[in-house]
């Protein structure tokens, strides 16, 4: 995911850029990582222990706060990145929540969404990370345009395997699995450079065409350069 995430940022923001930016919900700061390519980032999330994980990882620009009312002045940022959070049950309006990054966006900034896709493929993975819900594009774009932004980009992602979770998925069910133990828990050994490999290669064609259907929906929304309300 990190591949696809930097494709798609290089459509429009150069590396070594000084871009102000927001990861809202940055967990253990896995993407400032490399989001920090790019300019300046503050994460935030509501977790404690995920901010804790962060400063293990030397990452000290990080505040603690709800992604629905952040703790951050208005027209603050270039860019806000949420990647997996707004589906959670911890957002009770994802309209107000987009609507939150929003205000924090200066006029022309940008908003890197990326969200599960396609609520028939919920399952016991969803349930252990607090999943509340997955979309399909239709709804993520509906739901960018309610909150004022302009739809610029999307495309699904995650497309080379997902006739192999969706079958994964399928036999789950036939099997009446149960509890909450994430499926994508298996230690894949050998493997894991070769899927590696396989989501890797779809960066290029996620950034340039798009996708028409996979597990993830990633877009991005921008602030109407004119709006400079508060």
């Amino acid at each position: 995911m990190e591949a696809i995430t930097r494709r798609v940022l290089d459509r429009t923001y150069r590396r070594g850029g000084d871009l102000v930016i927001l990861d809202a919900g940055c967990g253990s700061g896995g993407a400032m990582r490399y989001l920090a390519g790019y300019g300046r980032v503050v994460g935030l999330d509501m977790s404690m222990h995920a901010l804790t994980l962060c400063q293990g990882r030397g990452i000290q620009t990080i505040a603690r706060g709800s992604i629905s009312e952040m703790p951050v002045v208005d027209a603050c940022a270039d860019l806000v990145t949420s990647f997996d959070v707004v589906s959670d049950f911890g957002v009770s309006d994802d309209v107000a929540t987009l609507r939150e990054f929003a205000r924090v966006l200066r006029p022309g900034g940008r908003l890197l969404l990326r969200l599960p896709a396609f609520n028939w493929l919920y399952g016991k993975h969803d349930r252990a990370v607090n999943t509340r819900r997955r979309y399909t594009a239709t709804e993520v774009r509906a739901r960018l345009r309610e909150a004022g932004f302009q739809v610029e980009w999307w495309s699904y992602a995650n497309t080379f395997l997902f006739p192999l979770a969706v079958l994964a998925r399928l036999r789950a069910r036939l099997l009446r699995a149960e509890g909450r133990d994430s499926d994508i828990s298996v230690e894949y050994g050998a493997a894991n450079g070769a899927l590696r490999w396989i989501l890797s290669a779809e960066a290029p064609l996620v950034a340039r065409v798009g996708l028409p259907v996979g597990l993830t929906v990633v877009a991005v929304g921008r602030k109407p350069p004119g709006d400079d309300r508060q």
